[in-house]
Order: structure tokens, then sequence, then C-alpha cells
């Protein structure tokens, strides 16, 4: 029987790379990665992609496979993990996920929701109402009608619009159909820092983001997606690109923008980590003790 695929998953800036590198120091592993914004093509800086010296310590999969005007979602995630994970088995080597995106996490570990297709003509209402009422206050409406999807949204403006859609069209949330079966088995380690070490650590990495080069990033990326196309374009939800673009414009001062990014990195990390307790079911550990269970689980 095989065993449960390993996953990795921490807030952003906590060190999952440099950790399941270590480990990639003591195992055969290949590193399958789970970050919604990493697969685009061109989006390097300000996604913390691995550079070319991580890739040659191992083997990194589901890395620039889309080019920033394509959609990419959690359906298409899932099917190339699985096709990774499968590869990387059939080589005799050992798949480790690495990651921070939970709803692809959820997806990977539990399976597809069994939602009906996409309406545009409902979905287009739900975008309108969004850019007329904002987020917090459509959220609020999910509260009141099923407080964990709303809890599940992770405040992401797509997923927000895509769970009313289907609850517009069918009285349900995505959360409550089925979902399909995995085709693997997958064990969870979780780990996080202590507050005032992960904010400093997100901290440096957006002052580092900007000195490689941010705003320049956020500046090609608006010379090939519009960030103010309709529906709100997949690439401009990454964290932080809209203020490196303000930059980049001459908008928005440099201390300004990371301060803004830093804050809501912060944000996002603590979304994680509820995330992770309640939707992925993981304990969430020190760093120490997510090294040490996820080698003694490699070494089954």
């Amino acid at each position: 029987m095989q065993s449960p695929i390993q996953i990795l998953t921490a807030p952003t800036a906590a060190g999952k790379s440099a950790l399941a590198l270590e480990l990639a120091g003591e195992f055969p592993l290949e590193i399958v990665s789970a970050d919604a914004f990493t697969v685009y093509r061109g989006l390097d800086i300000g996604t913390a992609k691995p550079g070319v010296q991580d890739r040659a310590a191992a083997p990194h999969h589901l890395l620039d496979v889309a080019d920033v005007t394509e959609a990419f979602d959690v359906a298409r995630f899932v099917e190339l993990a699985e096709e990774a994970v499968a590869g990387i088995l059939a080589r005799g080597r050992v798949p480790l996920v690495v990651g921070g995106t939970g709803f692809y996490l959820a997806a990977l570990t539990r399976g597809l929701p069994l939602t009906p297709p996409s309406d545009p003509a409902v979905r287009a209402g739900v975008e309108a109402e969004l850019a007329a009422r904002g987020l917090d206050a459509l959220l609020a409406d999910m509260q009141a009608l099923n407080p964990a999807e709303a809890v599940r949204m992770e405040r992401n403006p797509r997923r927000v619009v895509r769970a009313l859609e289907v609850y517009r069209q069918t009285g349900r949330f995505p959360g409550e159909f089925g979902r399909s079966r995995p085709r693997f088995a997958f064990e969870v380690t979780a780990f996080t820092r202590e507050p005032a070490e992960l904010e400093a650590r997100m901290g440096a990495r957006v002052q580092d983001m900007f000195r490689a080069g941010w705003a320049d990033e956020a500046a090609w990326l608006a010379g090939r997606v519009s960030p103010d196309a309709g529906p709100r374009p997949t690439v401009w939800q990454a964290l932080g690109y809209r203020e490196a673009l303000g930059v980049a414009r001459g908008v928005l001062a440099l201390e300004d923008a990371a301060a803004q990014v830093t804050l809501a990195t912060r944000q996002y990390g603590r979304r994680q980590l509820t995330f992770t307790r309640t939707q992925l079911r993981a304990p969430v550990l020190t760093p120490g003790e997510a090294r040490g269970q996820l080698r003694a689980r490699l070494s089954r």
C-alpha cells in the first residue's frame, strides 16, 4: 500500500521552502508547489518563487505552468499536482507538496467540490454587486447564511463571487456539495513561528522584494493584463502587486507601499493559520516540531 503523500504548509514567510530544501538534502525529494501564483510565468519576485539555486537543489513542479493571461483554477491545479505526484512515484522518488494556498491543499486532500458549471449571467451580477457593495458586505451576507462557508473563503474575492454564484443558482454553497475522490492519501505537517518573529520575517521579505525590482515586475504585469479589467483578473489578486504597481507609477511611496503590503501579509498569514486548523484539520507546530514530524514520516 502506498504511504500517504506528505504536505508541508505554513504562513507566508515562515520558511516552508527552506525546510523543504533542508529535507531534500536527506531524502530523494521532488517538490510539488501548492501556491496559486507561482504557477504564472513572470511572477517571480512578488511570489517569492524558488530561484535557480533552489530548483537545482531539488526538482520543483507546478512552477511557471501558465501565462499571466490564462485562467488557472483549482481543478487544473489538482489535475497537474496529481500527475506530478504520480510521475515522482513512478521514478522511485518521494513527492513533497509544499505551499500555503489552503483552498488548493483542501481540494488535493479532500477532492474537488462537485459544484455546477459557471453561469456567466449570474456571475456577472455577483461581480457587479461586489463592485457596488464591497467584499465585506458580501461576506456578511454569507456569514448570515453559512458561517463556515464565509470562513472558508479566506477573504478571496474570486472565491466569494463563485460561492455566491453557486448559491444563487442552487440555494447551496460550494462547501455543501459532495467532492470527487482524491487520487492519493495525504498527511499534513503545518507550522508557524512566534508572532513577533513571523511579522519581522514578513516585513523583511517585503523590503527584499522591492529592492529586487518588484515595482518593475508589477509594471510588466500591467502591460500584459490590465489591473482594471473586469471581472477582476486572477493575477491581480496576488498579494501586493497593486501596491507595487502604485510605486512603479509614482502614485504610492515605496515606504507606504511596503507598510501596506506587510500589514496585508500579516492578515493573510492569520487567515492561513485559521484555514489550516479548521479546514485542513492539522495541528500547527513549531518549526522544530515540524522538522521532526516530517523527517519521521518521510523515513517510514
